[in-house]
């Protein structure tokens, strides 16, 4: 006759596979006991004024009405920015062959980008100017560029 194929090992294994089957069938059975036990109250949760997680139901007489119109549910829209405002300033840097320079504001020390394109009159390095600021792709650009 031949050995029984089951060795002390897989006896072991069958073993803890049993018993752990058996400790969560026990853990899902309290669990259903204890649901059935407590019900739904036990499971809401309220909100205090000041946004506090809390189990009792909030006051009514501290209950704040608040308007619709009040909500804002994006980002507020940005305030226009005047650029009708002269400024003044010295031509820093200016290629007549390109077309391009750059002013230095007298107030804020800035420099800003102008084109050939912005200018009314012809301008040079050392010229003082006034001019107007425009949003431009990289930044403020010089526009209406006028010879003082």
């Amino acid at each position: 006759m031949s050995k029984s194929q089951q060795s002390f090992q897989k006896k072991e294994k069958e073993k803890k596979r049993l018993k752990k089957r058996k400790e969560k069938l026990e853990k899902k059975q309290a669990r259903k006991a204890q649901k059935e036990e407590n019900g739904v109250d036990d499971m809401i949760a309220y909100v205090d004024e000041n946004g506090n997680p809390t189990d009792t139901p909030p006051d009514p007489t501290k209950k704040k009405k608040i308007k619709t119109e009040d909500i804002e549910i994006s980002v507020p829209k940005k305030e226009k920015v005047q650029t009708d405002i002269i400024h003044h300033g010295k031509v820093e840097f200016f290629n007549t062959t390109k077309g391009y320079g750059f002013i230095k504001d007298n107030e804020t020390k800035e420099s800003h980008f102008v084109h050939i394109n912005g200018c009314l009159d012809e301008i040079a390095d050392g010229d003082k100017v006034s001019f107007e600021l425009e949003r431009g792709a990289k930044g403020m650009n010089a526009v209406k560029v006028k010879k003082e």
